[in-house]
């Protein structure tokens, strides 16, 4: 049985630049993983239903709109509220340092700002979700 990781990347918010989301989602892709984009414009509701339906283990925000401080403790709820505590949460974007800091304390299990390396994405979320035989 072919067992890949599967990232759900999200674009949450007002936030219309999505570039780097499809950079990113090409990138896990291309190493591999499975990859659910659902697209620009969406609201923490949306984002942790469709994880669940689509039955992630890992939920990349992609946030530049500096939202991230609304948004990102609304998913982390909603993922508790759900029973979905295993699932993963990386945010990427335009996070200020003290801010990177708050998200982690939140359970946001790494914080990619500008500049971050596609190849230290993938191996973090390949170590952050061991796959079993």
């Amino acid at each position: 049985m072919d067992q890949r990781i599967r990232v759900l990347v999200a674009k949450p918010g007002l936030d219309g630049h999505d570039r780097g989301a499809k950079v990113i989602a090409r990138a896990l892709r291309d190493a591999g993983m499975e990859v659910i984009y659902t697209g620009l414009r969406q609201t923490p509701e949306m984002i942790v239903n469709a994880a669940l339906q689509e039955d992630v283990q890992v939920i990349g925000l992609s946030i530049l709109s500096g939202a991230h401080n609304s948004i990102v403790p609304r998913i982390m709820q909603l993922l508790r509220e759900k029973q979905l505590t295993d699932v993963v949460v990386i945010v990427g974007g335009i996070i200020p340092d003290d801010d990177a800091e708050q998200l982690r304390q939140l359970g946001v299990a790494q914080v990619f700002q500008p500049g971050a390396a596609l190849e230290g994405i993938v191996d973090f979320i390949r170590q952050a979700v061991p796959l079993t035989a």
